[in-house]
C-alpha cells in the first residue's frame, strides 16, 4: 500500500465510497466505517477524530439511531430549527 491517507481524506472517501444508493451520508456503525477506522489507523478512536472534523466544518454529524451518520457539508440535510417553528406556531 502506498503513503496513508490523512484522516480527513479517509472519512470523505468512506462517506462516498460506503453510502448506500439513495443516501449521501454513512451510518458510522452499520457502514463498517468505525471498524475500517480503526483497523486503518492503528486502533484510533474515529469518535475523537470525526468529532474534530466536525468541529472545523470539513465534515458534518447527525445523530440518529445507534450511532451517528457522517456526511460532506455540501450534502448534509438542512436541520430543522424546530424550537422556532414551535414558537412561532404559538405566536411567541
Amino acid at each position: 500500500m502506498s503513503e496513508k491517507l490523512s484522516h480527513e481524506e479517509f472519512i470523505k472517501k468512506a462517506i462516498v465510497s460506503l453510502r448506500k444508493e439513495g443516501y449521501k451520508g454513512i451510518h458510522t456503525v452499520y457502514s463498517g466505517f468505525n471498524t475500517a477506522f480503526k483497523k486503518y489507523f492503528d486502533n484510533e478512536d474515529p469518535i475523537k477524530v470525526t468529532n474534530q472534523l466536525a468541529a472545523e466544518g470539513k465534515i458534518v454529524i447527525r445523530p440518529v439511531k445507534g450511532g451517528v451518520m457522517l456526511y460532506l457539508p455540501e450534502e448534509a440535510p438542512k436541520t430543522q430549527d424546530v424550537g422556532n417553528e414551535a414558537l412561532k406556531k404559538m405566536g411567541l
